[in-house]
Protein backbone atom coordinates (compact mmCIF):
# COMPACT_ATOMS: atom_id res chain seq x y z
CA UNK A 1 0.00 0.00 0.00
CA UNK A 2 0.49 3.50 -0.52
CA UNK A 3 -0.40 6.12 1.52
CA UNK A 4 0.20 9.66 1.21
CA UNK A 5 2.72 11.69 3.43
CA UNK A 6 2.42 15.26 4.10
CA UNK A 7 5.76 17.26 4.75
CA UNK A 8 5.72 20.61 5.63
CA UNK A 9 8.66 22.82 6.52
CA UNK A 10 8.45 25.51 10.26
CA UNK A 11 10.84 27.65 10.77
CA UNK A 12 13.08 25.32 12.92
CA UNK A 13 11.71 21.59 11.73
CA UNK A 14 9.98 19.48 9.67
CA UNK A 15 6.86 17.64 10.22
CA UNK A 16 4.96 14.83 8.75
CA UNK A 17 1.59 13.27 8.87
CA UNK A 18 -0.44 10.91 6.87
CA UNK A 19 -4.41 11.97 6.52
CA UNK A 20 -5.56 8.72 6.22
CA UNK A 21 -4.01 7.54 9.25
CA UNK A 22 -5.82 9.94 12.08
CA UNK A 23 -2.30 10.16 14.70
CA UNK A 24 0.46 8.97 12.60
CA UNK A 25 3.16 11.79 12.79
CA UNK A 26 6.50 12.85 12.99
CA UNK A 27 8.95 16.01 13.73
CA UNK A 28 12.34 16.49 13.21
CA UNK A 29 15.12 18.60 12.76
CA UNK A 30 15.97 18.03 8.71
CA UNK A 31 13.83 16.87 5.58
CA UNK A 32 15.60 13.72 5.69
CA UNK A 33 14.86 12.45 9.04
CA UNK A 34 11.61 13.40 9.27
CA UNK A 35 10.98 11.66 6.13
CA UNK A 36 12.80 8.04 7.46
CA UNK A 37 10.80 9.02 11.42
CA UNK A 38 7.02 9.32 9.03
CA UNK A 39 8.03 5.76 7.19
CA UNK A 40 8.85 3.90 10.78
CA UNK A 41 5.40 5.90 12.51
CA UNK A 42 3.44 4.74 9.64
CA UNK A 43 4.68 0.83 9.53
CA UNK A 44 4.31 0.87 13.07
CA UNK A 45 1.31 2.51 13.27
CA UNK A 46 -0.19 -0.04 10.53
CA UNK A 47 1.28 -3.29 12.83
CA UNK A 48 -0.49 -1.73 15.92
CA UNK A 49 -3.43 -1.37 14.21
CA UNK A 50 -3.21 -4.99 13.27
CA UNK A 51 -2.39 -6.55 16.52
CA UNK A 52 -5.28 -4.35 18.05
CA UNK A 53 -7.80 -6.09 15.15
CA UNK A 54 -8.65 -2.82 13.80
CA UNK A 55 -9.09 -3.03 9.81
CA UNK A 56 -6.32 -1.62 8.03
CA UNK A 57 -8.11 1.53 5.54
CA UNK A 58 -7.22 1.51 2.28
CA UNK A 59 -5.35 4.50 1.13
CA UNK A 60 -7.66 7.21 -0.59
CA UNK A 61 -6.00 11.05 0.26
CA UNK A 62 -3.43 11.96 -3.10
CA UNK A 63 -1.65 15.24 -3.55
CA UNK A 64 -1.31 17.42 -6.63
CA UNK A 65 1.30 20.51 -7.76
CA UNK A 66 -1.00 23.59 -9.01
CA UNK A 67 1.52 25.71 -11.27
CA UNK A 68 -0.19 29.61 -10.57
CA UNK A 69 1.03 32.69 -11.45
CA UNK A 70 1.85 35.23 -8.66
Amino acid sequence: MQYLVVIEQGPSSFGAYVPDLPGCVATAETREEVTRLIHEALEFHLEDMKEGGLPIPEPHSFGEFIEVRV
